[in-house]
C-alpha cells in the first residue's frame, strides 16, 4: 500500500488548488485505503453525495418507478458503505463513475427481489442525499432514446460541470465579486469573438479591456477547477485529459 504525505492545509495550497472544489476526497484516497479508514470513508461519502443523482436517473431509466428508484438508490449506497465494496474495486480501471455504475448494475440484478420484500423505509439511512428532490429533477429531463448507460454518462458529465460552476461562483462571492460573476459567467462558453464585451463593459461599469481580462481570468479558473474536479474522480491523474475528452464527447452526442 502506498504511503501518502499528510494533507496540505488549504491556506498553503497554490492558488490554482484553493477553493471549495479542492478538498481531500479523491477516489485515489479511497482506493489506497480500500475503504478501511476514516479518511477514506469520508472521501467516499462526499463523492457519493456529489454524484448520487446520475445513479438515480440510471435506475429510473431501467424502468423502476420513482418510489422504487429512491429505495434502490438509498439501499445501494447503504450497502456500498456498510459492506466496503470498494475493497473489490480494480484500481487499474481508474474511474469512480465506472466503479459506481458496475456496482449498481450488479446490485440491481442481485438485490432487487430482496429489497422488494422488505418494508419500505425500514432500513437506516447512512448517506444523507436529497432523494426528495430526485423525481422533480428527473421530471425536467428531456425525453430521448439514450440507453440507461448513455443517460448515466450524460448526467454524470452535467453534474460534474454543475459542481465546478457552483465552486467558481462560491469563490467569486467569497471575494466580494458576485456581481462580476453574474455578469461574466455566460462568457464561459463560446469563442472570444462571440463575447459581448462592449455590452458587458457598459453593464458592469468597466472599460472593455478590463472586461476581456476578467473574462480570461474567469475562464482560466474554470478550467483549473474542472481539471481538479475530474482528478477527484480518478485513481490516476494522468487520465485527466482522457476523461475530459470523454465527458465532452458524451455531452456533444445528440
Amino acid at each position: 500500500m502506498t504511503t501518502k504525505a499528510p494533507a496540505t492545509p488549504a491556506s498553503n495550497l497554490p492558488a490554482e488548488t484553493r477553493g471549495p472544489v479542492f478538498v481531500t476526497t479523491h477516489w485515489s484516497v479511497v482506493l489506497d485505503a480500500a475503504g478501511s479508514d476514516t479518511k477514506s470513508r469520508v472521501a467516499l461519502e462526499t463523492l457519493c453525495r456529489t454524484y448520487w443523482y446520475p445513479l438515480y436517473a440510471y435506475v429510473r431509466r431501467r424502468g423502476h418507478s420513482a418510489p422504487d428508484a429512491q429505495d434502490l438508490t438509498q439501499a445501494f449506497f447503504t450497502r456500498l458503505l456498510e459492506r466496503q465494496w470498494v475493497g473489490h474495486a480494480d484500481p487499474d480501471r481508474g474511474r469512480f463513475r465506472t466503479f459506481l455504475l458496475t456496482a449498481l448494475s450488479r446490485f440491481l440484478a442481485d438485490e432487487w427481489d430482496r429489497l422488494r420484500a422488505q418494508k419500505r423505509g425500514g432500513g437506516q439511512v447512512h448517506l444523507p442525499i436529497q432523494l426528495d428532490s430526485a423525481e422533480t429533477r428527473y421530471g425536467h429531463e428531456p425525453a430521448d432514446k439514450a440507453t440507461p448507460e448513455q443517460y448515466f454518462e450524460r448526467r454524470w458529465a452535467l453534474t460534474l460541470l454543475e459542481r465546478v460552476l457552483e465552486g467558481l461562483r462560491t469563490e467569486y462571492e467569497r471575494e466580494g465579486k458576485a456581481e462580476l460573476f453574474a455578469g461574466l459567467n455566460g462568457c464561459l462558453v463560446g469563442g472570444s469573438e462571440s463575447q459581448p464585451y462592449a455590452a458587458l463593459a457598459a453593464q458592469l461599469g468597466m472599460n472593455e479591456g478590463a472586461v476581456k481580462v476578467a473574462v480570461h481570468r474567469l475562464r482560466k479558473r474554470y478550467r483549473q477547477l474542472l481539471r481538479l474536479e475530474i482528478t477527484q474522480t480518478l485513481a490516476k491523474t494522468e487520465n485527466v485529459d482522457d476523461e475530459l475528452h470523454h465527458l465532452f464527447a458524451v455531452l456533444s452526442t445528440p
